[in-house]
């Protein structure tokens, strides 16, 4: 019984509007500088119960506006006289946690909140030095995190909130230990903000060792946001047609910016190999080049001096670029719940954006499964396409 009753929501109460939240005047403006205009289904409900110090599991996928209903939270509660470290933020991935440092601070441009990202790969000396400087939020991956409190270089004794992103991935990610390590550390009195896409029983473990009675949010998936984002399917029939396809669709419109998802490295390889002979400049990313490559290829894809990227779902989670209006589904996603990850960058809460199926005869069944799934219409790539995007 215990087991569902910690799988239900348990707050009803729905914040309509950011204005009704009884936010810092500059932390509205970065709020609506940043492009939101009103909160999401997960804003509207966990926001406020954090800001009432009330430890809370919000149960959401990734672009239903989570990041920046934590990132709101924080922003509210700190201290921003006070130059010491006063919420750390843990996610699974260097991209994410990126991700949740660089919202962080568009969010808290008018308050300037100073956030840094604690994550492997970077020069450990730096990061202490960035740390013993003063910084008011700490965004990071659980190892790297971990590692810092315990040399001595990240202080915690005015840390009030912790929030832990993605935790299941977390806990599949094998981090529990760090987590737990991290979590001994902290204040007692500290606040503990959890999200999760599932809560499996190793994310309910942690719920019931670190939090007093918390609140539960389950945003249900049909409230995810596909909201503004116009969906197609191009039939190819075969998987050796997609690329004329692509090539195709490339002289349709002059994109603004688009990101092309292969179900693997090797295809984004093979991709990327043939759309360079023929002149066309893209950008590749996955999962076996190294943290500085992956760094460089996001930032010139931030800035708009690559316009096309071609990525696997591994990272389908921290990518989240403002100007992405465009989304193409090289490959149907394996796993259905990626597929929200994925289109979910072009349109992100608020924005519109479109998003491109390449559908295989073999793929017709796993079409009408993901419209099921999302309770969603996907319907054939019309003629007038680049009028849309």
């Amino acid at each position: 019984m215990a087991e569902t009753k910690s799988r239900q929501t348990n707050w009803e109460e729905i914040c309509e509007s950011f204005d009704d939240m009884s936010l810092k005047e500059e932390l509205l403006r970065g709020i609506y500088a940043y492009g939101f205009e009103r909160p999401s289904a997960i804003q509207s409900r966990a926001i406020v119960p954090v800001l009432k110090n009330k430890d809370v599991i919000a149960q959401a996928q990734s672009g239903t506006g989570k990041t920046a209903t934590f990132c709101i939270s924080i922003l509210q509660q700190i201290d921003l006289s006070l130059k010491k470290i006063q919420a750390i933020v843990m996610a699974p991935t260097r991209e994410l946690a990126s991700q949740i440092q660089k919202v962080m601070e568009s969010l808290g441009d008018f308050l300037k909140v100073d956030a840094h990202t604690c994550i492997g790969g970077t020069n450990v000396q730096e990061d202490a030095k960035k740390l013993q400087s003063g910084v008011h939020v700490v965004v990071g991956t659980p190892g790297r995190v971990f590692d810092m409190i315990n040399r001595k270089h990240l202080n915690t004794d005015h840390v009030k909130m912790f929030v832990l992103d993605e935790a299941d991935e977390m806990l599949s990610r094998g981090f529990k230990e760090q987590i737990y390590d991290v979590f001994q550390s902290l204040p007692t009195t500290v606040q503990v903000v959890l999200l999760s896409a599932t809560m499996p029983q190793d994310v309910l473990e942690v719920t019931t060792k670190f939090m007093r009675d918390p609140i539960r949010i389950l945003v249900k998936r049909d409230e995810l946001t596909l909201e503004g984002i116009k969906q197609f399917f191009v039939n190819v029939e075969k998987d050796e047609f997609k690329f004329d396809t692509l090539i195709d669709l490339y002289s349709t419109f002059t994109i603004t910016q688009a990101v092309i998802f292969c179900n693997t490295r090797r295809k984004v390889d093979k991709v990327t190999e043939d759309l360079r002979s023929r002149e066309f400049t893209v950008s590749a990313l996955h999962g076996d080049m190294d943290q500085s490559d992956r760094d460089i290829i996001m930032k010139e894809f931030r800035s708009g001096s690559s316009r096309v990227l071609i990525t696997t779902d591994l990272l389908a989670r921290g990518i989240d670029v403002q100007q992405v209006s465009l989304v193409i589904n090289y490959d149907l996603p394996t796993n259905m719940e990626n597929y929200i990850h994925r289109i979910g960058r072009g349109g992100r809460f608020g924005r519109k954006g479109v998003a491109i199926n390449f559908v295989t005869n073999q793929d017709n069944a796993a079409l009408l499964e993901l419209q099921k799934f999302y309770n969603t219409q996907i319907d054939e790539m019309p003629v007038n396409i680049a009028d849309l995007i």
